[in-house]
């Protein structure tokens, strides 16, 4: 039998959580596999306020408890988020699947997150005291840690919208084309104007964190397109110098090899 709370609205569950120690509960496709004997959990998949995605004018706001099914469905969504979404496991885990889940779970796998970090993406965070934003690289300590606090909730994930609409890169990989955990997945978005470099991101997951690679993109702000793409590789060569990686499940000289590769082909294909 399962124990838990299933509040009607926000304030209801935020209430709850400011006094137990149940545990957020949305689509449940990591909690279900650690069965937690005797856990108490905080059911949050019928709060409407958490099913939401808006746009705000600034921001296009995707509650904690929708799905990457109805995501995917949605026209508000930018389309490197929805690329990153659809190579997400098998349908009935995108089905159930959400977004405060793949936050909170904090894997260095997960897919939403590399595309949220690409996009200069925040996560929204409330507690019956009070909310605070912070930038999806802040929220993470280390793989399984986060700065969330134990009265607090993820409310939303806030997605600017000067960036949702420039072009992108994305790549995952795996051990197979199906159903894969990523081993490296890299991301990036990027903005060029009179053949200029303005802005540019450059993210990987798969080091036991997520990393965005500020120095390396602030040496390219400012250069011009055409000028990194023919020395794409040289470029590589450099960055590639200043990252750190980590043995996981496969050795820090594939990361290495990989983060390189994909990050030559992403600033080939800039312009």
């Amino acid at each position: 039998m399962v124990n838990g709370y299933k509040p009607g609205s926000l304030q209801e569950a935020l209430d709850i959580r400011s006094r137990t120690d149940a545990i957020p509960y949305a689509g449940g496709t990591d909690l279900m596999v650690r069965n937690q004997k005797g856990a108490v959990y905080l059911f949050l998949n019928d709060i409407e306020a958490l099913k939401q995605i808006t746009d705000d004018g600034d921001m296009i706001r995707i509650g904690a408890a929708v799905t990457f099914t109805r995501a995917l469905e949605n026209d508000l969504v930018p389309p490197l988020m929805k690329e990153a979404l659809s190579q997400i496991a098998a349908p009935a885990i995108r089905n159930a699947g959400t977004f405060g889940g793949n936050l909170g779970n904090a894997s260095d796998k997960a897919d939403s997150v590399l595309a949220a970090l690409a996009l200069d993406g925040r996560v929204r965070l409330a507690s019956a005291g009070g909310e605070r934003t912070v930038r999806i690289e802040d929220f993470f300590v280390k793989r399984g840690e986060t700065i969330l606090r134990d009265d607090e909730l993820i409310v939303e994930v806030l997605l600017p919208k000067s960036r949702c609409s420039l072009p992108f890169y994305y790549q995952k990989l795996g051990g197979r084309n199906a159903l894969a955990i990523s081993r490296v997945a890299f991301a990036g978005v990027y903005d060029v104007q009179d053949g200029v470099i303005r802005s540019i991101s450059v993210a990987v997951i798969g080091e036991g964190k997520f990393t965005r690679y500020r120095e390396a993109e602030a040496a390219l702000i400012g250069r011009t397109a055409e000028e990194v793409k023919e020395n794409a590789a040289a470029c590589a060569d450099s960055f590639i110098r200043n990252m750190t990686f980590t043995r996981g499940r496969v050795s820090a000289e594939y990361r290495r090899t990989v983060v390189r590769n994909l990050l030559t082909d992403y600033l080939t294909s800039l312009g």
